[in-house]
Parts: structure tokens; sequence; C-alpha cells
């Protein structure tokens, strides 16, 4: 009787799908901020029992493509789509301006059990949640509406309850001690990405990425060298600032948050490097992990 299986969490950007899968995790898995399209890559989150195993799968935000990297964050969307045992639609309750059209279009068509998460009823009042919530119902008459806030951890727990029984049987598909399919890198870089997007305004965060070159882990420090990549040397000065202090900020940020991460000490180092216009070439973006 042994349960498992893929729950993909889908949504437009900046609908709280990284806060959700954090909050069924209790843990962070997923880098967090105010700005839309932070998440870039999709992330699996593993929760392991003596019943089932969750596979959490976090998604960029489905976005109209204006370079490559969008157009590789919608593939990631629709293939969570299409190979999901559960799919999570994560609804925005306080935004008023995106056209659902397309995503619910294309989940009309899925054979698995969709619930639509309403999230943020905290920024909401009862009228528009009840309004909303009727729409929704209308819109998807075969799928069960959940309301939810992610960031107040409310009815996160009932709604993870309901999504283990809605689980179909099947095997464990990765070890017990597994977590997620991430590497130790990855959320190197996702931590120094982070601290880019609360620290930098406009275009910046969006022309940033981050590769983590060197990762050493000797005499109980780890000492990793990463390089923060921008298109342009004037988003390099940016980022640098006055006599290194904007880089040199962001570093000591980044070295707290992986300590905390790893609970070890870290010795970081961060170099900023221009590859010109690094969103529009194929084969840069394959070395930055867009496949």
């Amino acid at each position: 009787m042994f349960k498992s299986g893929f729950v993909n969490i889908i949504g437009y950007p900046n609908a709280g799908k990284s806060t959700l899968i954090n909050s069924f995790l209790n843990d962070k898995l997923s880098i967090i901020t105010e700005k839309a399209q932070t998440t870039r890559h999709k992330i699996l989150g593993i929760e392991n029992t003596d019943d089932y195993q969750l596979i959490f799968t976090d998604n960029p935000g489905f976005t109209k493509p204006a370079n490559i990297v969008h157009e590789y964050m919608n593939k990631k969307v629709k293939e969570s789509i299409a190979d999901g045992d559960i799919i999570l639609y994560v609804v925005d309750l306080s935004s008023k301006s995106i056209d659902y059209d397309d995503l619910n279009d294309k989940l009309k068509k899925i054979k698995v059990p969709l619930i639509i998460v309403l999230n943020k009823i905290d920024k909401v009042d009862q009228q528009i949640l009840e309004d909303v919530s009727k729409s929704w119902s209308k819109e998807f008459c075969n799928a069960e509406i959940w309301t939810v806030s992610a960031l107040k951890n409310f009815n996160i727990e009932n709604l993870k309850e309901r999504i283990v029984k809605l689980l179909p049987k099947g095997p464990k598909y990765f070890p017990e001690e597994q977590w997620t399919d991430k590497s130790e890198r990855f959320f190197v870089n996702e931590i120094i990405r982070e601290k880019i997007f609360k620290n930098f305004k406009e275009e910046i965060p969006y022309s940033s990425e981050v590769v983590t070159e060197k990762f050493k882990y000797r005499n109980k420090i780890f000492r990793i060298s990463s390089s923060i990549i921008v298109e342009r040397n004037s988003q390099k000065a940016i980022i640098i600032g006055n006599k290194g202090l904007s880089l040199k900020n962001l570093a000591s940020q980044s070295r707290i948050e992986l300590e905390k991460f790893f609970n070890q000490k870290v010795f970081l180092e961060i170099n900023v490097k221009v590859v010109k216009d690094w969103r529009k070439k194929v084969h840069q973006l394959k070395n930055f992990g867009y496949n």
C-alpha cells in the first residue's frame, strides 16, 4: 500500500509557488523574493515517510517569452503539466492583471487530479475570496479549490493531507536520504542569486546568472569561489559598487545564508564577469544549466 508520486506546482510569476513548496517541506528549498520570475529552474523537493514518498516540483512562472531563458522556463512548466501525478495550480488572489487563458487551456486537457490553490488569502477580503473561488469553480468544474496563505502557513497542512490521499500507489523513486535532485553547487548559485534579486533593482537581477567554479570542503570549512555573470560592463560596475562595497555586502549576506544552509563555516569569494548577451546565446545557456 505504499504511495508515491510527483506533485507538480505550476502557475504564473509571483503566485507564491516557491513559498508553497517551502511550507510543504518545512524547509527552504527554493529562493524567494518579491520580484517576479525569481525561479528559473525546475526543482524537486522530496519527503519520505514509512507510508509514502511525496515528490514536489517547484517550477518557473509561466510567462510570455521575451528571450530564450523564458522559453526554457515555459518548457519546464509544460513538461510538468504533462508528467505530474497531481497538479497544483497556484493562483495569486491579490493579482488583478493576469490573463490566465494560456495555462487554463492546457490544464483542461489533463487526466490527473488538479487542485487550484488560491494563495495569499491574507491579502484580500472575504468578498473577493468568495467571488474568485466561485469563478475558478465555474472555470474548472472537475478541480478541487483550496484557499491558503503559504506565507502565513494557513491551511497548508490540511492541503498536504489531501494530496497524500490523492497519491497513487507506487514505489520509492528516490533513496530515503535524498531530499532534492539538485547539487550543493546549485544551491550556492541560487542563494547568491537570491541576494542579487534582493539588493538590486530593474534589469540587474534578470541579466545576472551565477556559476560556482570551486567548491571544496576541508578542515570543516566550505571554500567556495563563484562568479556573477552579467551582460554589460555597466551592470558589472553597479554590482561591484563604489570601492567594491556593494559586492562586499552581497558576499557577506550570501556567506551568512550559506552557513545556515550547510551548518558549517563558509569562506566565499565572488567575482563579477561580463558575458555579452548571454541570455541570447544557446550554448551559454546550456553551460549555465538551461537544458
